[in-house]
Order: C-alpha cells, then sequence, then structure tokens
C-alpha cells in the first residue's frame, strides 16, 4: 500500500514575542530612524507567511500620567508614539496582541489608544475581553483570541470562559489561534511544567494546563509570550504550542542578557484542518540596544531544542540544525 499523500498546507503563521519599539515617558528612548529598529530583520518577517503575529508590549498614546507607580523597583510603563503603529505595519505585521501587563500603563484611555492607532495603520489588535478577531488569509477565516493573567483581559486562569469563546471561534472560523501572555518571567523562566507559575507571588497560570485545555476545546495553534525567554514546543493533539516566543523587540526598554537576547521568528504550516504540517525557527538575537538581528550562530534553535528534548521528551517533534520543525 501507499503511504497517505502528506497533509497540503493551507495557512502559514508567522509568529514573534514582545515589541516595544521604545518608550517616550519619563525618559525618552526612541532611535534617531526608526529603520533600525526592523531594518535587518524585516524581509524575514513578512515573507512566505499569509499572517504575522507579535505580541505589542508597549502602549501606543500620548495619555500624560501612567497608571503605574514607576518610582517602585521592577515597575515599567511603556509609551511609545502613535505613529509608531506604521512603523509596525510596515515592518510586516497584520495582528498584534494587546492582552499583557502592559496594556493599561496608561489607563483605559490609553489601552483604547492602542488599539485605534494598530487599527488606524492598517493591522488588526486582539486582546480586548471577551472578543474574539476574524480574519480573512487564503480564504480561510482566521480567529484569534487573546488572553493575559488579568481580569481586563480574557484570563488564562478562567477556563470555563477560554472553552466558550474558544468553542464559539471554532464553529465561526476554520482554523483558530490562541495567544497567551503568562508565565513567570526571567533568565530563570525556561522551564515550562504543567503547574501554576508565580511571579513576585503574583499567579501567572499553568500554561501547560491552558494550552492543552484551548486545543481540546478547538485552538489549532497556540502563542505564548511573557517569560521573555524562548521556552519549548509541544505538538499535541496535532496542534502546534509554543510556550514563549521570547522577546523580539525591547529598543533600551529590556535586559538582554543571556536568553533574554535570544529569540526567534516561528514559521508554522498548518493544513485545512488546522493541523501541524511543518514549520521553521528562524534564529534572531538583540543587540545591546535591544534591536532583533539574524542570528548566524543559531541560538534560537539551540534553545528551543534544548528546551523541548528536556520539557516536553515525548513530544512528536523533530527541530534539525537549522531550525526546521518536523513530526518525528
Amino acid at each position: 500500500t501507499n503511504p497517505p499523500p502528506a497533509p497540503e498546507t493551507a495557512l502559514t503563521i508567522k509568529a514573534v514575542g514582545d515589541i516595544i519599539p521604545g518608550s517616550d515617558y519619563q525618559r525618552y528612548r526612541l532611535p534617531e530612524a526608526w529603520q533600525y529598529l526592523f531594518g535587518s530583520i524585516q524581509d524575514h518577517l513578512a515573507e512566505e507567511a499569509d499572517i504575522t503575529f507579535g505580541n505589542f508590549e508597549s502602549t501606543l498614546t500620548e495619555v500624560p500620567s501612567s497608571a503605574k507607580d514607576t518610582s517602585r523597583g521592577n515597575t515599567f510603563a511603556f509609551r511609545t508614539p502613535p505613529w509608531y503603529a506604521s512603523v509596525l505595519k510596515e515592518a510586516g505585521f497584520d495582528v498584534l496582541n494587546v492582552a499583557n501587563n502592559h496594556s493599561m500603563d496608561f489607563f483605559a484611555q490609553g489601552f483604547n489608544d492602542t488599539i485605534a492607532n494598530i487599527e488606524a495603520a492598517g493591522m488588526k489588535a486582539v486582546g480586548r475581553k471577551g472578543e474574539i478577531l476574524y480574519v480573512e488569509a487564503q480564504g480561510k477565516t482566521v480567529a484569534f483570541i487573546g488572553f493575559s493573567t488579568y481580569n481586563e483581559h480574557n484570563n488564562v486562569n478562567d477556563l470555563d470562559g477560554a472553552i466558550a469563546l474558544v468553542k464559539e471561534a471554532s464553529a465561526n472560523a476554520d482554523i483558530v489561534v490562541v495567544s497567551f501572555h503568562a508565565g513567570k518571567e526571567g533568565t530563570g523562566a525556561t522551564v515550562t511544567r504543567n503547574q501554576t507559575e508565580y511571579f513576585f507571588s503574583e499567579n501567572r497560570g499553568n500554561v501547560v494546563h491552558f494550552s492543552r485545555t484551548v486545543v481540546d476545546h478547538g485552538a489549532d495553534l497556540v502563542l505564548g509570550h511573557g517569560p521573555h525567554v524562548p521556552r519549548a514546543l509541544e505538538l499535541y493533539n496535532n496542534k502546534l504550542i509554543a510556550y514563549s516566543l521570547g522577546n523580539f523587540l525591547g529598543y533600551r526598554s529590556l535586559s538582554t542578557v543571556g536568553p533574554l537576547g535570544t529569540s526567534l521568528i516561528l514559521k508554522t504550516d498548518l493544513d485545512r484542518e488546522g493541523n501541524f504540517v511543518s514549520g521553521r525557527i528562524i534564529p534572531v538575537a538583540l543587540d545591546k540596544n535591544g534591536v532583533p538581528y539574524l542570528d548566524d550562530y543559531f541560538q534560537g534553535v539551540v534553545l528551543v531544542r534544548q528546551y523541548t528534548l528536556r520539557d516536553f521528551p515525548d513530544t512528536p517533534l523533530e527541530i534539525d540544525d537549522l531550525g526546521y520543525i518536523s513530526r518525528r
């Protein structure tokens, strides 16, 4: 008997983690030339992708005062001038997640401004509570739902709410993509376990249980971010889960020490059922200013492969030296 034909790719999604193009709040930290931010990586963001996704970790607003007390240690507020939305569009982004721990840095007004500015630049924002974003690509309806660990957004700890949203999306779309901003943060946050994670005593969710639950109820691709470092991949019931895509751009705003400065563009090919066909980790490193460039040392590939073997040794994925991901 002949082997079954290989599934055909129906949709290709590229995804990156946290994006902060710079901030003008309190200290002016914006590049002299905006082209510097994506200059060396831009060709790799949109090419060969039907949809390019990222987590927008700042705000696009002119609200003067922050909702946060930034005089406290480890408390940051990010405010990017609204016209930078067009820089992100120019870089190749289509969908930006805004359900994260910085979206409310400048109150609800800043959150609403951010979404309005993303949309005015010709992209889509996802992350409002109760919201499902529908995007058309390759003749398919693709649903995006954004989750965080905060009640202003859809909360990863509210599994009943998550299940209801995913079921609704699944009924109305061909492919469902779930984004989550959760998990602890920092150089020690590379491990993925099926347990609740805490960061400064704050409950940051059980990302494994959440991800598997949404897949069980109709999600086809799960894209995680929040830990600021890359994490493992898992193939669960034929669906790809990326537990953290790491930092992607943090212009003078994010630490780039060790794995914090190691990143990736995740390219994922899905069939018409939303099942994983193949993929690639395009390795990215961040320079001293937090700006991404293509990494000739392939450190992003090395780390994700290492973490995947360590945390999900039985998952049926193969990652080769060049970052190509296949089923095994």
